[in-house]
C-alpha cells in the first residue's frame, strides 16, 4: 500500500458530472466512449464542444421537472444537456483558477 507524503492530501475521487453538486467547480477527466455507434457519436459531439481533460465545468442549474436539463458551464460558454449525456462525462471536483 503506498504511503502518503505528511501534510499531503488525497486526490479526490473521480465521479460523473451528473453526479456534480450545483455550482461546484470541477476538471473533465474523461468522456466515456459506450458501445454502439449512437454512443461514440454522442461521446465523439461531447468532446468537440470542449469537454476535454484539464477543462473546467461546473453545473449552474438543474431543469424542473425531472432535474432535467443541466445547465453546464465550459469555459465561458454555458450548454445544455441531458443527465445520461453528462453521465458520460468523468470529472474530479476542483479546478485551477475556480472557487
Amino acid at each position: 500500500m503506498p504511503t502518503m507524503a505528511p501534510g499531503a492530501r488525497p486526490a479526490p475521487a473521480a465521479l460523473r458530472l451528473d453526479q456534480l453538486p450545483d455550482r461546484q467547480w470541477a476538471t473533465v477527466l474523461d468522456v466515456a466512449r459506450p458501445p454502439g455507434a449512437d454512443g461514440r457519436d454522442l461521446a465523439l459531439r461531447l468532446t468537440e464542444i470542449g469537454f476535454v481533460p484539464g477543462e473546467a465545468v461546473r453545473i449552474m442549474a438543474r431543469g424542473m421537472p425531472g432535474r432535467e436539463p443541466l445547465a453546464v458551464r465550459l469555459g465561458h460558454t454555458t450548454f445544455a444537456l441531458r443527465r445520461h449525456e453528462a453521465a458520460l462525462i468523468q470529472v474530479v471536483p476542483g479546478a485551477a483558477g475556480h472557487g
